[in-house]
C-alpha cells in the first residue's frame, strides 16, 4: 500500500510538471498542437517504464531506463525535423518523466529538480529574452564578393546583421544562399509612420475657377 501511495504521489508530480511545461509554457508561446500529445505521451510512457523496471529489476531497471531514454531520443530526433527550442522542450519532457519515475528518489527532491527544469525552460525561452534576435536563410539575387557589400545588402533587407554564413554561391544563376543571424529594427511610433506617409503624398491640385 505504501508503495502504491509513493507511486501515485510521483505520478501526480510528473503529471503536474508536464502539464505546466506543455500547457502553461510551450503551447502559449509556440502554438504547435501536434507536439502537445507527443510531449505528454513520451513523458508518461517513460515514467511508466522506468517505474515498472525499477520494481522488477532493481538497479538494473534504472540502467535500462536510462538506456531507453537515449533510444527514444535518437528515434524521435531522426524521425522528424524539429526546431532547436522544441528539442529543448522535448528533452525536458523526457527528463521530467525519468526523474519523477525513479522510485528511490524522494518526492521533495524530485519536486525540487522538476521545478528547476521548469524555471530554466521558462526563462531560457522567454519572449523578452533577445526579443529582436532572428535567424533566417535568405537567397539573394546577386553574388557579393565583398563582405562589406554583403553586410550592407543584408542590413537593407533584414536589419542589423550579427553573423552570417554563405551556404551556396551560384555564378551561373547569379545568386547566393546565406544563413543570417540578425537583429530586427526597432518599430517606429505610429505617429512617425503616419507623418512619413503624409509627407510622401503629392499635394492636391488647386481647384479651377468655374467659367
Amino acid at each position: 500500500m505504501d508503495s502504491l501511495r509513493h507511486l501515485a504521489a510521483h505520478l501526480g508530480l510528473d503529471l503536474t510538471a508536464i502539464c505546466l511545461l506543455t500547457f502553461a509554457i510551450y503551447y502559449p508561446r509556440h502554438r504547435r498542437r501536434d507536439l502537445v500529445p507527443a510531449y505528454l505521451a513520451l513523458n508518461v510512457a517513460l515514467f511508466t517504464i522506468v517505474a515498472a523496471l525499477a520494481e522488477v529489476g532493481g538497479s538494473g531497471g534504472m540502467a535500462l531506463g536510462f538506456g531507453l531514454f537515449g533510444v527514444l531520443s535518437i528515434i524521435r530526433l531522426r524521425s522528424d525535423a524539429v526546431q532547436h527550442e522544441e528539442v529543448a522542450y522535448y528533452f525536458t519532457t523526457l527528463v521530467l518523466g525519468l526523474i519523477c519515475g525513479l522510485p528511490h528518489l524522494g518526492l521533495a527532491l524530485a519536486a525540487a529538480l522538476s521545478a528547476v527544469l521548469l524555471l530554466v525552460v521558462y526563462a531560457a525561452d522567454h519572449p523578452r529574452l533577445f526579443a529582436r534576435a532572428r535567424r533566417t536563410v535568405i537567397t539573394l539575387d546577386t553574388v557579393h564578393t565583398d563582405p562589406a557589400a554583403l553586410r550592407a545588402d543584408l542590413a537593407r533587407r533584414l536589419g542589423e546583421p550579427l553573423h552570417w554564413t554563405v551556404m551556396e554561391i551560384d555564378f551561373v544563376r547569379d545568386l547566393m544562399v546565406v544563413d543570417v543571424r540578425y537583429r530586427e529594427p526597432e518599430p517606429r511610433p505610429a505617429g512617425q509612420q503616419t507623418g512619413s506617409v503624409e509627407a510622401l503624398r503629392p499635394a492636391s491640385a488647386p481647384a479651377l475657377d468655374s467659367v
